[in-house]
């Protein structure tokens, strides 16, 4: 944006303070009408012929601008990331439930990923179900943006807040439920921990049979005659 000496084309076309065409003036008479205003000639359209100008207040307008990019970047919202894993304890799982809660009412999206590692990987079938129950527990503020999805050997899931309803806490959603809705989440939860503990205990049960002592041979021997 070029403003006053800064303008090299010799004639312009004027608009003054008012939003008035002046018509095409000698740059230099543009320049001086708009000083004996107390205002500046600002190049608005440089690309037609003649250029565009304008008689405001540059500095004026330069803080306009600033404070409308301000305000873009204050309202520009970044993607957040939260990590599960299929072992995630039920504690866990609520706390990472109630931070994604705050991301999408203050407008973030949010991307899950569920990850196993070692022997767990085998089990992923159980994180599936963990991320599908983490998502169904957003349902009231959150849409899929993607659903679940592999990429590779993790698990991710894109969430979006929700536009046509009013963001509400999570506890208040989970009032309004019906009650046999809660009872069979209830029940779908009490069977991905039994089921967690089941694969728990058989990653274990190797371990403490390769630890086991062996127990000591008894040799017979047969006394001659």
């Amino acid at each position: 944006m070029r403003v006053n000496e800064q303008i090299r084309i010799p004639k312009v076309l004027v608009i003054d303070e008012n939003g008035q065409k002046l018509g095409v003036m000698d740059t230099r008479d543009a320049i001086r009408l708009a000083r004996s205003k107390g205002l500046d000639l600002i190049e608005v359209a440089p690309n037609v012929r003649p250029p565009v100008c304008r008689i405001m207040d540059y500095g004026k307008l330069k803080y306009q601008q600033q404070k409308r990019a301000k305000e873009a970047r204050k309202h520009q919202k970044e993607m957040k990331e939260i990590r599960l894993s299929p072992q995630i304890s039920e504690h866990d799982l609520l706390y990472r439930v109630k931070n994604a809660e705050e991301f999408l009412q203050e407008g973030h999206r949010v991307r899950l990923f569920m990850q196993a590692t070692g022997r767990w990987l085998s089990h992923m079938d159980l994180g599936e179900a963990k991320l599908r129950d983490f998502i169904n527990r957003l349902s009231h503020i959150a849409t899929v943006e993607m659903p679940p999805t592999y990429q590779g050997k993790i698990l991710v899931a894109v969430l979006a807040p929700r536009k046509d309803t009013k963001l509400k806490p999570a506890s208040e959603t989970a009032k309004a439920q019906p009650q046999t809705t809660k009872t069979d989440q209830s029940q779908q939860r009490s069977q991905n921990l039994a089921h967690q503990q089941q694969i728990s205990d058989e990653l274990k049960q190797p371990a403490l049979e390769q630890n086991r002592p062996e127990e000591p041979k008894v040799i017979e021997v047969s006394s001659g005659k």
